[in-house]
């Protein structure tokens, strides 16, 4: 969930199932040339965009998606030998520094280290070779993406040179990171009556999040006036969600 910083202009809403669901989230294609000041007006104008003609190969996001199955499947007391959190391993429920709660599992790796890649491939039934292989495929082409949308937006904001931002996502130092999350459904006879969430209110301290719904629905975000609204899956695109350090340049 994000909390967006500038009011957005409301279109083509719709209600199922009492949820508000917003299909005009501003989109971008890759494959067009001058996207600076589209790039630059959507973020200001909303805080959150769809990248279609991303680059990042079909083939990628399926070997990826298919191991995450994989590992979510297994058993709890197997899952949990990746864990627990360090911050980097597998993590239940607690979510954050503060152990905030939420019905949702996770695994969080580093981008550019092999750390928790052995304990991550042993329990998905993989090798470690193999579990690299499609981890950092998948990661080297997401981070290719979004360093041409960090170069592309620089440029539109009139900042030098033009690597100031994908510099620091390429930097070995980066302290960017790889999420996995999945939400198990939820026993409503034992939770009747609580109000569970999987993941709470938060904003996202980052330059950008690059995020992909694997066409599950449950992302919101919430508009100047305080409502929550819904964003429709689309599993052929990633959003890309402004984060509080670039906000400040937007």
């Amino acid at each position: 969930m994000v909390v967006l910083s500038k009011p957005a202009v409301i279109e083509h809403l719709s209600l199922v199932n009492n949820t508000t669901l917003f299909h005009g989230v501003p989109l971008i294609d890759l494959s067009k040339p001058n996207l600076n000041s589209l790039l630059v007006k959507a973020y200001r104008e909303f805080g959150l965009l769809k990248v279609i003609n991303h680059g990042v190969p079909t083939e990628f996001i399926t070997k990826l998606e298919s191991l995450a199955i994989q590992f979510f499947s297994l058993p709890l007391p197997e899952k949990e030998k990746a864990g627990p959190p360090d911050p980097f391993g597998y993590g239940n429920k607690k979510i954050g520094t503060n152990g905030d709660v939420g019905w949702i599992e996770y695994i969080l790796l580093k981008t550019n280290t092999d750390v928790n890649n052995q304990k991550f491939a042993s329990n998905s039934g993989e090798s470690q070779e193999t579990f690299r292989c499609i981890v950092n495929d998948y990661v080297s082409s997401v981070k290719k993406m979004a360093c041409e949308i960090l170069e592309m937006l620089a440029e539109g904001l009139k900042i030098q040179p033009r690597n100031t931002f994908s510099k620091l996502l390429m930097d070995e130092e980066s302290d960017s990171v790889f999420r996995l999350n999945h939400y198990p459904p939820c026993p409503d006879d034992q939770f009747k009556g609580r109000n569970l969430i999987g993941f709470g209110e938060h904003t996202d301290p980052q330059i950008i999040s690059v995020l992909r719904s694997n066409n599950t629905s449950g992302l919101q975000i919430s508009l100047k006036d305080g409502n929550w609204i819904s964003i429709p899956p689309d599993q052929n695109s990633f959003f890309i969600n402004v984060g509080d350090s670039l906000q400040v340049h937007v």
